[in-house]
């Protein structure tokens, strides 16, 4: 059992899926933040590589890498902070990316590289499935999953297509637009979690504004896992921006905010059972976690 297919047969079998940018707003301290998720009770970790033109994020996460980048930090030391979480987790490691920079670094080394840092697998939002396969197909010489995303305006025929040479998990987008937090989700994702599951031999987690534990807990009721990124930024921000003199350290209190955050949303999400959600998938197998 690979470490991604691990995390969703824990448990209930619902999964917490941290999004945090590495490198935000140091390498030490971002390393020690994925650290802190990760022993809240997170399932899998992304790890976002810095990008200067990064289409799919919001203004949280496009900050997240402004400052990474300002300090310094390039797509290969995502590939040391991955080490260096490897040699104290045994959970699931996934790179966020988009599709210049893995061109730019060439898939067969940054697969490579990634394989050698305890990496499982590699998210590339900018991707298009039509030019996908022979990324796919060097990610599976190397034993690394490409997640494949689906949208709200995916039909059934392209949401098939997509789900049959998944690997990893589907990552269902929740809305349509850019990554941050949001009141309200797209009508039709319950629809598309279900349409995903019919599909895929893999869970189905759902990403794209989650922003409290409440919503974490709705989706975790139909979907196998919930991926949270731009709330944990917002939270760091927060702690960073509120350093006051002969107050605590703001590195510590962000390292210990985001714990409990995690902490929150690992308890609201692990709280629903694993049958929530299997509905007519359970017998492929998906539910069965």
């Amino acid at each position: 059992m690979t470490r991604i297919e691990h995390a969703f047969h824990t448990g209930t079998g619902k999964a917490l899926i941290p999004f945090l940018m590495a490198g935000d707003p140091t390498f030490d301290l971002s390393l020690d933040l994925f650290r802190a998720v990760l022993a809240a009770g997170a399932d899998v970790v992304e790890i976002g590589i810095p990008y200067s033109d990064p289409l799919a994020d919001g203004p949280v996460i496009q900050a997240a890498a402004v400052r990474a980048l300002s300090a310094g930090f390039r797509l290969p030391k995502a590939f040391e902070l991955a080490e260096e979480l490897r040699r104290h987790t045994d959970k699931a490691l996934v790179l966020f990316t988009y599709v210049n920079p893995l061109l730019q670094y060439t898939p067969e080394r940054f697969f490579r590289d990634a394989k050698s840092a305890g990496v499982d697998g590699v998210i590339v939002p900018d991707l298009p499935f039509e030019e996908s396969e022979a990324v796919r197909a060097t990610a599976d010489r190397f034993g690394l999953a490409l997640i494949p995303l689906v949208a709200p305006t995916s039909d059934e025929e392209r949401v098939a297509a997509i789900c049959a040479s998944a690997r990893g998990f589907v990552y269902c987008v929740s809305s349509l637009g850019v990554t941050g937090e949001r009141a309200r989700f797209s009508e039709r994702l319950e629809e598309l979690v279900a349409a995903a599951r019919r599909h895929a031999s893999v869970p189905v987690a759902v990403g794209f504004g989650v922003g409290t534990p409440e919503q974490a807990r709705h989706i975790a009721s139909f979907a196998d896992g919930v991926i949270v990124g731009s709330a944990f930024i917002r939270k760091l921000e927060e702690q960073l921006r509120s350093a006051e003199p002969n107050a605590d350290d703001p590195s510590q209190r962000a390292i210990n905010t985001l714990h409990r955050f995690a902490a929150s949303l690992a308890e609201a999400i692990h709280a629903v059972p694993e049958s929530a959600g299997t509905g007519a998938n359970a017998d492929k197998g998906v539910g069965e976690r």
